[in-house]
C-alpha cells in the first residue's frame, strides 16, 4: 500500500513541477530573441558537474534498497550515507551558486523562473536528505522492523524521482537558455 500511495503523491508532484516547466516555456517563447537577458550568466560546466554527482546518487540509493532487500543492513546504511553526501553536496553547490549569480529573484523573468524552479527543486531534495536521516535512525539496530523495507523503497522511488526532476530543470534552465 506504502508504494501506491507514493506512486500516487510523485503524481501530484510531477503535475506539480509540470505547471513550472508550462510556465517556464510559456514565458520563454514570448520573451522574444533574448532569452535570457543580458547579463544571466550561467556557470553550466558547474552545473553539469553537481548534476551528476545529483544523478550518481540515485544509483547508490538502489545499491541501498537492493541491500536492505537482501539483509545486508550496513551496506544498506552505508549506500543511504553516500547517497545523502552526493544530495547535500549538490545542495551546498546550490547555496553558492546562489549567492554568487550576477542576477536575483527580482532582476527578470529568468530570475524569477530560475530561483522559483530551483529553489523548490532544492526544497524537494533537502526533504529526501531528511527522509534519509529517519531512514538511518530507524536503522539503528542490529534487527530491522517489518515495515523497514517498503520506508527505505518509498524513500528511494522519491530520490530517484527528485533526480529525474533535475535532469529537466537543468536542461532547461542552463542547457535550453
Amino acid at each position: 500500500m506504502l508504494a501506491v500511495g507514493v506512486m500516487i503523491w510523485l503524481g501530484s508532484e510531477f503535475m506539480f513541477f509540470s505547471g513550472l516547466f508550462a510556465a517556464f516555456f510559456t514565458i520563454r517563447a514570448n520573451a522574444g530573441s533574448h532569452w535570457p537577458p543580458p547579463g544571466t550568466k550561467l556557470d553550466t560546466y558547474q552545473a553539469l558537474i553537481f548534476t551528476i554527482v545529483l544523478l550518481a546518487s540515485s544509483p547508490t540509493m538502489q545499491l541501498g534498497v537492493w541491500a536492505i532487500e537482501r539483509g545486508e543492513r550496513n551496506k544498506a546504511r552505508a549506500w543511504i550515507i553516500v547517497s545523502f553526501l552526493l544530495g547535500a553536496a549538490f545542495i551546498a553547490n546550490q547555496a553558492y551558486e546562489w549567492k554568487t549569480l550576477p542576477f536575483r529573484v527580482d532582476t527578470n523573468a529568468y530570475g524569477s523562473l530560475f530561483y522559483i524552479m530551483s529553489g523548490l527543486h532544492g526544497l524537494h531534495v533537502i526533504l529526501g536528505l531528511l527522509a534519509m536521516l529517519a531512514m538511518l535512525g530507524r536503522m539503528k539496530g542490529p534487527k530491522g522492523d517489518p515495515g523497514e523495507m517498503p520506508v527505505f523503497q518509498a524513500i528511494s522511488y522519491y530520490w530517484h524521482f527528485v533526480d529525474i526532476v533535475w535532469i529537466g530543470l537543468f536542461s532547461a534552465l542552463f542547457l535550453l537558455s
